[in-house]
């Protein structure tokens, strides 16, 4: 009982970074029906910003606590990821607005390349180890164990839902949003600008991706130019499941998605006398996606994108 309690733990807090990026696409692909294939290397910018930040805080301020650091690094990973996900939109997608679908597709793909060698010859293709900045006492629950950085996890996701579902239903940007995901040109009629509300969901998804690298980076202690690909995908994956357009959805398949892939390695591992169950997790991620596109190709809340004229 145990090994379950503490395999629900991980898978939650695996979910929740799932889901702060699936928040990131399905909020894009909700506005201008785009999947943002280089999401993921948003992600992997934001942690390695912080990174280097954190080395150059530490070097300037050695006295200073670790939260503060980490808060510092972490705001200033947010204005970086927000700032490069601003351009990639009016520089790389913007441009191809009323293009063929497959065009921005090919274009996502190809930034995310791009943004993968960048990365590789600005801080170089070595993994680099993150410092430990919070409490790493663990805590008992149950029989099972949680660090402070895991709930701090589990809190941002937490808190950023709620925020989110208060800036869409609540605020006059949520208003433009809903608007222009209905139909822009009559948006454009009533006052919406859609370029801005556009770009300022880009920025909202890289803040979203920001922390949940920087909260990635500090629960495994590590970072790397190619970090952001697979949880890129795996967030996708979550979005889809959960039914991309919606909210509610994105972190819903996001939680599943980690829970599965959890539970499912860790009794895997058992089974094969822990050999095999690292490996299979990535697996279980995508066998989940192709049965719920095969059974439920809306996503398990359905998709609530309105279709255009």
């Amino acid at each position: 009982m145990d090994i379950f309690l503490q395999q629900i733990i991980n898978g939650l807090v695996l979910g929740s970074i799932y889901a702060l990026v699936a928040l990131g696409y399905t909020m894009v692909y909700g506005i201008i029906n785009l999947i943002n294939f280089a999401h993921g290397e948003v992600l992997m910018v934001g942690a390695l910003t912080s990174w280097t930040s954190i080395g150059l805080m530490q070097d300037a301020m050695p006295t200073a606590p670790g939260w503060l650091i980490l808060l510092l690094a972490l705001l200033i990973a947010c204005v970086v990821a927000a700032t490069l996900n601003f351009v990639i939109e009016k520089v790389a997608y913007r441009p191809l607005r009323n293009a063929p679908k497959l065009a921005p597709l090919i274009t996502a793909i190809g930034m995310s390349i791009l943004l993968q060698t960048l990365a590789m010859i600005i801080w170089k293709p070595s993994y680099k180890s993150y410092p430990t900045l919070l409490p790493s006492t663990p805590i008992n629950v149950g029989g099972a164990v949680i660090t402070p950085t895991q709930i701090l996890i589990l809190g941002l996701t937490a808190v950023s839902l709620a925020l989110l579902m208060w800036l869409v239903n609540a605020t006059r940007l949520g208003r433009a949003m809903r608007a222009t995901a209905e139909n822009p040109r009559v948006a454009a009629l009533m006052g919406v600008r859609p370029d801005r509300v556009i770009s300022a969901t880009f920025v909202i998804g890289a803040v979203l991706a920001a922390l949940a690298g920087v909260m990635w980076a500090a629960n495994y202690g590590t970072v790397h130019h190619s970090m952001g690909f697979l949880p890129g995908l795996k967030a996708f994956t979550a979005a889809v499941f959960g039914g991309i357009g919606n909210l509610g959805g994105a972190v819903l398949g996001g939680i599943l998605l980690g829970l599965i892939e959890s539970i499912g390695a860790g009794y895997i591992g058992d089974l094969t006398g822990g050999v095999l169950g690292s490996h299979y997790s990535d697996i279980l991620a995508f066998i989940v996606l192709i049965v719920v596109l095969t059974l439920r190709p809306s996503g398990l809340l359905g998709e609530r994108v309105a279709e255009r004229s």
